[in-house]
């Protein structure tokens, strides 16, 4: 059995470690990951500051599982000017609909929520780093 003045010091010990764990700012070069859209967040998210490369994919499809690591090193190399989202089609139709998406992967570029590129299909990453170069 544990000594209850151990077990408390322990215990404020680790609340301490926890509170200063929760006040370390993350770098603003941190690469967080892709942002999971819905069609409920879609034009928030876009409207955001910057540009933001929004990649519409479903579960069963090959080519975006193929695509997607692309993506993930390309937005990693540029974190802090490039913000990568996703949004599965099948749980959101409403927004694949608005922009006329009928082949997925497809990847739409905008630019403080305008839309300024889109590729379609599964293309090497020098391409999307050709659409990508002119706007960051």
């Amino acid at each position: 059995m544990e000594d209850p003045e151990l077990a408390a010091i322990r215990a404020r010990k680790l609340e301490k470690l926890l509170a200063e764990r929760a006040t370390v700012p993350v770098p603003s070069n941190a690469w967080a990951g892709p942002i999971h859209l819905t069609d409920a967040t879609f034009d928030t998210e876009i409207r955001k500051p910057g540009l933001t490369l929004v990649d519409f994919w479903a579960e069963w499809c090959g080519p975006c599982h193929r695509v997607a690591p692309v993506l993930e090193d390309i937005a990693k190399a540029r974190t802090g000017r490039l913000r990568l989202a996703k949004l599965n089609i099948d749980e959101n139709p409403r927004t694949p609909s608005r922009f006329h998406i009928t082949s997925i992967p497809t990847m739409l570029l905008f630019k403080d929520g305008r839309l300024v590129d889109g590729i379609v299909g599964a293309v090497p990453k020098a391409e999307i780093e050709a659409v990508l170069a002119p706007w960051s």
